[in-house]
């Protein structure tokens, strides 16, 4: 799941109108932007192992801290009270919190039952989406769409800035999706660690281009439309 996380992401300015798109990305990518930096630490293990009918070439032996199910929750509320402690915005810190946990609810979509329910000895999970190459992409393709319509639904670019840098990050996102999908298996775990570090470049993308947009008050397009008539 990739394109699916972003696209939570870009839902959630629809709840969550406050916060920047690159935070709301970060929420929704927490899990995922942790878990390179564990891999480089030895605290989680994962190897390379294409597998046929299987659509990535990886085998998650060892992620409880990342990726249970149980310290996933915990990750949702410490995200959830840091930006609440910094913000004082009760409905954003939840929203963030909610997009945490939802990371690990579309990986149970995808994964083959590989999520622990919580650190030791615990039950797997996963439904398998990711033996089906078409079903995924369908599956990703649908949400991303939605999360979009979802996102230029609530919010309008200031200038050509705000047009230009956020399609150019949707255009990469979906490049960089297919690349991952059809491109060579990675040749090692390091390779793996160091791109998924690179996420944070598209962080601070999304702060970038979420700059330069504005969210729409539709209450106040409906109070400017009513009044004149009356």
């Amino acid at each position: 799941m990739f394109l699916g996380h972003f696209a939570v992401g870009l839902a959630g300015k629809a709840a969550a109108p406050k916060p920047s798109l690159g935070t709301l990305f970060m929420a929704a990518q927490f899990l995922d932007l942790l878990w390179p930096t564990l891999l480089m630490l030895n605290l989680e293990q994962a190897m390379i192992s294409p597998e046929p009918g299987v659509l990535v070439p990886l085998k998650f032996t060892n992620y409880p801290i990342s990726h249970s199910l149980l310290l996933v929750l915990g990750w949702g509320l410490l995200f959830g009270v840091v930006y609440w402690l910094i913000k004082k915005d009760t409905r954003s810190a939840i929203i963030l919190g909610l997009l945490v946990v939802s990371h690990w609810l579309l990986d149970l979509i995808v994964h083959v039952p590989d999520l622990p329910l919580y650190p030791g000895d615990a039950p797997m999970l996963g439904l398998g989406l990711w033996t089906s190459t078409t079903a995924t992409i369908l599956a990703e393709s649908l949400l991303f769409i939605l999360g979009l319509w979802l996102y230029l639904r609530n919010t309008k670019a200031k200038n050509k800035t705000g047009i230009y840098s956020f399609w150019a990050l949707i255009i990469f996102l979906v490049v960089i999706y297919f690349m991952n999908l059809f491109g060579p298996v990675p040749p090692s775990m390091d390779a793996v660690a160091w791109g998924g570090q690179m996420q944070w470049l598209l962080i601070i993308w999304a702060y970038w281009a979420d700059r330069n947009r504005e969210t729409i008050n539709y209450s106040s397009v409906s109070s400017q439309t009513i009044m004149p008539a009356l």
